[in-house]
């Protein structure tokens, strides 16, 4: 599940890459490109240290609780530093989603990584639209 996740987001990643060139035709849509890309790199890296966690050494739920914590810290930095109230809400989604899943690691339970999958991409979709 952790590969399938990596994936769509590594993609969501380039395609936002792909786009900062194409938003120089405005100041803001370029910086907003730009914020959005930085976010993207960042909350992608978080995401898979999150995936790796889980499925290493014996699902670890330690290893899991510590990426979690620092992807919790990462959206909200970046929550608080975001313009845009657009993206601000695709944050504050995907920090819904980060809690679903610590409440899963936390009981003990498989987390659902595919709504924090989709709430990674609608934060790409907000910076690409």
């Amino acid at each position: 599940m952790p590969q399938s996740l990596a994936r769509p987001t590594m993609l969501a990643v380039a395609g936002l890459i792909a786009i900062l060139p194409l938003s120089a035709v405005s100041c803001s849509a370029a910086q907003k490109a730009l914020d959005c890309g930085n976010t993207a790199v960042k909350i992608t890296g978080d995401i898979n240290e999150v995936s790796n966690a889980y499925s290493n050494a014996s699902n670890d739920a330690a290893a899991a609780g510590q990426a979690l914590q620092k992807l919790k810290n990462d959206l909200d930095q970046l929550g608080k530093n975001s313009k845009d109230t657009d993206v601000a809400k695709a944050i504050t989604d995907l920090s819904t989603q980060v809690d679903k899943v610590q409440a899963a690691v936390n009981n003990k339970q498989v987390p659902d990584f595919k709504p924090l999958g989709d709430a990674a991409s609608n934060l790409t979709k907000v910076c690409t639209g």
